[in-house]
């Protein structure tokens, strides 16, 4: 019978900066990463920071890495599929420290159209879910705001969208 090792550490050896920059590359051609994320799964790997920032800078000046490729691939993906609204792309391009500029620039690359129908979307499907009353009592209608307001998407517009659909 095979023996079970009892701890962690007899488990796996450590990685070398070496072999973590080799995974990281391999990662990254495979699907967008952000900075953050990389510095993420390096502390995870117990790459010591002095290398984990080598690592990053080279990834980045090979172009397997940059922030600002992967902020817009994120803002296209959140409206498209999630249904996100710029406040809420916002904030998460925040937790994963995408600087101000870059986030910026990869917002302003939302399509109105695009934009708006999401938010049509977001609003009609939850409509539907509340049942007929939705949008014809005051009630429902705060529920349909709330709804797309935590959903990230601006007033404004959720107000023009839900007198739309009460139209």
């Amino acid at each position: 019978m095979a023996r079970h090792p009892s701890r962690p550490s007899e488990m796996k050896q450590p990685l070398t900066p070496q072999q973590a920059a080799e995974r990281l590359a391999d990662a990254c051609s495979r699907a967008e990463y952000c900075t953050a994320e990389l510095m993420q799964k390096l502390r995870r790997w117990q790459i010591p920071p002095a290398s984990a920032e080598a690592i990053v800078e080279r990834l980045r000046q090979q172009r397997f890495v940059d922030d600002a490729r992967y902020a817009r691939a994120f803002v296209r993906q959140k409206v498209a599929f999630a249904r996100w609204g710029r406040r809420k792309i916002a904030a998460a391009l925040a937790a994963k420290r995408i600087t101000g500029q870059a986030a910026r620039e990869a917002l302003d690359t939302i399509d109105p159209a695009e934009y708006a129908a999401a938010l049509q979307a977001v609003v009609a499907a939850k409509a539907r879910s509340l049942g007929p009353e939705a949008l014809t009592t005051y009630e429902g209608r705060t529920r349909l705001f709330r709804h797309a307001a935590s959903r990230g998407f601006e007033t404004d517009q959720i107000s023009n969208t839900i007198k739309k659909l009460m139209k």
